[in-house]
This record gives C-alpha cells, structure tokens and sequence, in this order.
C-alpha cells in the first residue's frame, strides 16, 4: 500500500470495469463562456436549484518574439448534464484565445491539464504555457509570499489558443445536482467528462475546424491517450497531435513489486543523473548524454542478466554487478548487496545524500532537503514539491480572482488527497488496481485509426517520478508499424517532472512544443 500511495503521489503534478453511473449527454442550454461576465453560482450538489454557469472576460497583450500580441482570457465553467439532461458537474477551465486572427475556426487550440489524478492544472498553466507564470527559485526553495507573476515570453499564446482544464475535485470544478465524485473519479470516468468538455467548447465556440492538440502531464499523460481515443471513437474529433509531459502509460513501469524487476531497470539512468547532478560518482564524466545512453546500456544488459537469474546469480556476479551500479549511482556496492541488487526510489532518495543529511526530490532530483532521521530507509518527504507548491497555490489564486476577475467563494483545489485515494483504475476490462492500469493500446488503436496523429514526448532528465528510460521501453514496445512509430518523437532537458521550473529549459520546452504545433497543423 505504501508503494501505491507514493505513486499516486508522483503522478500528481503534472502529478493514473465498472461503466461511470452518469452518462454523459449533449451540450446544456446555450450560453457562451465568451460574453457572460461574472456571475454567482447559487447551487451546490444535491440542491434543488440550477446550477449556474459562471464567466469572466478580460482582454489583455503580451510581447513574444518582438511582436505584441492581443488575447481574450476566459474564466468560467461548463455545466454537464447525464442522460437524462440532468446537471451533474461544473468543470472550470482558463481559456486563452488571440484576438487578431481573421478566421479563429481554423487557428490551433490546445486543451491542457496535470495529472494526479486528483491535480488542478495550475503547474502547466502558472508555470510553462499561460501567458503569466509564478518565478521561483530554480532547484532551490521558492519561500514565502510575496511572489513575483510576470508575462511569460515562453507562452504558446502567439501559436496556439489554449484552454487549461480543471477536472472534476480539482480547482474550482465540482459535481452539482445529481453528480457524485464517483462518477468522475476513474480512468474511464474521467475521460468521458473532459471529452464532453471539450465537445460543448468546440460547439459554442465555432472550433470543430480547428486543428486540435492535447497537452497533458505525468497523469495527464495517461489520460490525453486514453481521451483522444475516447474522443476518436465516440466524437468523431481527431487530434492533430498530443503533447506528453513527464510520461506514464503503463503504471506498472513505476512499480517496485516483487517478481517484476523491470521499475529497477528502467531507474538506473534516472538514478545516475542524479548521482551526475551530486557528483557523488566516482569517476564523473563531462558529457551528461553520454554517461546517460552507458548507464541505459549497463540497466538493459549486465543488470537486466543478473536480476533474471534470480537467485541463481552467484555470489562474484552479484559483487560485480553492485561495483558497476556503484559507479552509475553513487551508491555504495555494499548497500546494493544488501539489497539484493534492488533498490527502489524511496529508498534511493534517503541514501544518495545521507552522508549531507539530505533527501534528494522525487520530482526534481537536482532539489534537496533536510532530513531529520539519518536512520531511515526511506525519504519521508519531496523537497523539490515543497520548494514550490506554495509559489504555485498562492500565484494561482490572486491571479484568477484579481487578474481574471474570477472570484468565486470557493477553495482553488490544488492537489487534493481525496481524489487519487478514491480513483476508479479500471480501464478496458482490467482491474481497477494502479498496478496493472495501462493505456498503451489505447495509443496504438488512436495511430490505428487516426494515421495523421502525431506525439510528442517530452523528458526532463532529473524526473524520478516518472523515469525517461521507463518511457522510452513503452514506446518502443507498441508494436507499432515503422511508418507510424516514426510519428513519435522525444525530446530532453536538464531538468526533472516540472521541465518549466528550469528557467533555462523553458525556452527549449517552448520551441519544441511550437514546432510540433505547426507541424501536426498543417493540412
């Protein structure tokens, strides 16, 4: 249980049989999120009363690239109705829409969101792609109010419309009337409610001609598969292009359990960029890249033998193995010894540092923090979320309530526990247990079906939450014909789960980001 709660956790930010008891049906009564202004909701779940919508319209510009450019920002909710045009769920989103553009039906939109599940979209939206981001300390704690919201010259605003979804226990997006959490809170739950988002947004707002991108991270990653899928099969819109952030399809990628020794292998090299970053390596080499394609080729070779033998390894194999894991991770050959040549990432995390008396970050290796037990096995907390989840929570809120002008008497719902602790994980006739959740064939039938799509897979080196070489073995274990698997491409960064919050990687984050954008567009 505990290695499940860790990675429910991890997949937060960004952070993966039973049919959804609500089905959702077309879009409710016709009133634009794009000309209402602010207005109160009167209802709660449960309550007798409609629910109300709620929106507010600002116009604003930003400079990028030299050229000034104007925008519309649009905060509000969308009401969703079951099949018996009964309200079930309001969903807030933040969309941001150019206002220059000559035929708005046929420019770009993009719908992003993290993960969790159970995360708001605030990481994406104040940290890499809004045209307003927090600052905060790069690989350092961030502190205490007040922060610094600037405009974000690395913005996709001059390349894409955007809209930063909410899903439902998240932000300001809650069940009303006769919805239950329940009836969001699952794989398939989920994608059901944001595809019914995304139609009634495409419908009001004139985009079915639009060419459509998904951008999602960490569990959002898992979802915008499973959703352009879903929308393919049961809508009828294809996606030009997904954008995947700090990837996970296969959870049990992410998973320590006993007889799968496949999560030790695919954390070797995430284990030596961190040790690299440290240089607690014995013979640190110069080329980050380099050293990193050795330590692939050691963790799918040398290890990868001497974890399937078993216990049939000997004694002088299993001492050789560890003196190499020793030289990738810093680690001693001893504690590899003792642990049987496995060690999983909590326990990684308490002893790259112990000798500092610090833990190393999950979802940032490069941050550290104090421990106060230089006992223990494992790392009690993430410092690289403490360093700058209150940055984002505080920047989020006063810029929605004084910027957007968006101030309903709600809590913004951040990273709440009680979503990822209540999470439906079936999916396609699989058990509803993260151990086994996948959604890799989902990919596949989507490239099936739709041989235009393309992806884009985006790394940050120094991720441990969800492990590079982790997703680069899901990628090429698709089975996917030459032609298609080309489609996919991946990209690296020096930095970890939140690439954004290396300020010198935002930039190339952005760049590629855009590139792919006009690709995927093109006719």
């Amino acid at each position: 249980m505990i290695r499940k709660a860790l990675v429910l956790i991890a997949l937060a930010i960004g952070m993966i049989s039973v049919q959804a008891h609500t089905l959702f049906a077309q879009a409710p009564p016709k009133e634009t999120a794009d000309t209402a202004q602010a207005k109160p909701a009167d209802a709660k779940a449960g309550s007798d009363a409609t629910p109300k919508e709620e929106s507010s319209v600002t116009e604003h510009t930003i400079r990028i690239g030299g050229q000034t450019i104007p925008y519309k920002a649009t905060a509000s909710t969308i009401l969703l109705k079951n099949d018996k045009d009964e309200p079930v769920a309001l969903i807030y989103s933040t969309a941001y829409t150019r206002t220059d553009v000559k035929d708005p039906g046929q420019r770009p939109i993009a719908f992003i969101y993290n993960g969790g599940p159970g995360s708001a979209s605030l990481w994406l939206h104040m940290g890499a792609f809004g045209p307003r981001r927090v600052v905060t300390e790069n690989a350092e704690p961030t502190g205490a109010a007040p922060y610094q919201v600037v405009d974000n010259p690395d913005s996709l605003i001059d390349k894409t419309d955007m809209v930063f979804i909410d899903p439902v226990g998240t932000g300001f997006s809650h069940v009303v009337g006769k919805g239950e959490n329940k009836d969001f809170w699952g794989v398939d739950q989920d994608v059901r409610s944001l595809a019914q988002f995304i139609q009634i947004y495409v419908s009001r707002n004139g985009r079915w001609n639009s060419p459509k991108f998904l951008i999602g991270e960490s569990y959002g990653t898992f979802r915008s598969v499973a959703l352009g899928n879903y929308l393919q099969d049961h809508d009828g819109i294809y996606i030009n292009g997904i954008v995947l952030i700090s990837s996970v399809l296969d959870i049990t990628t992410l998973e320590f359990n006993t007889g799968d020794d496949r999560s030790y292998i695919f954390y070797v090299p995430s284990y030596a960029a961190a040790a690299w970053y440290y240089k607690t390596l014995k013979n640190r080499p110069d080329d980050l890249d380099a050293f990193l394609k050795q330590a692939r080729d050691f963790a799918s070779t040398d290890y990868a033998a001497a974890l399937m033998k078993g216990s049939n390894i000997t004694d002088a194999e299993k001492a050789a193995v560890a003196n190499k894991l020793s030289d990738f991770t810093g680690i001693s050959a001893d504690y590899f010894i003792k642990a049987n040549l496995r060690v999983n990432l909590p326990q990684f995390e308490a002893e790259l540092q112990r000798s500092r008396g610090l833990v190393v970050g999950r979802y940032d290796s490069r941050y550290s923090g104090p421990t106060q037990d230089l006992l223990a096995e494992y790392a009690a907390y993430d410092p690289s979320y403490s360093a700058v989840s209150g940055a984002f929570t505080a920047a989020i809120n006063s810029y929605l309530r004084d910027d957007l002008k968006f101030n309903p008497e709600m809590t913004y719902r951040a990273l709440p526990n009680d979503v990822s602790e209540h999470w439906d994980w079936k999916h396609g006739g699989r058990e509803g247990d993260p151990s086994v959740a996948s959604v890799d064939q989902d990919l596949v039938s989507a490239f099936i079906d739709n041989t235009h799509l393309r992806v884009q897979v985006e790394n940050g080196y120094f991720d441990m939450a969800t492990p590079f070489f982790g997703t680069e073995y899901t990628m090429d274990h698709l089975g996917l014909p030459p032609e298609l698997r080309s489609r996919i491409e991946f990209h690296y960064y020096r930095s970890g789960h939140m690439i954004y919050l290396n300020e010198k990687e935002l930039p190339n984050l952005k760049a590629n980001v855009a590139t792919f954008i006009d690709e995927a567009a093109k006719p």
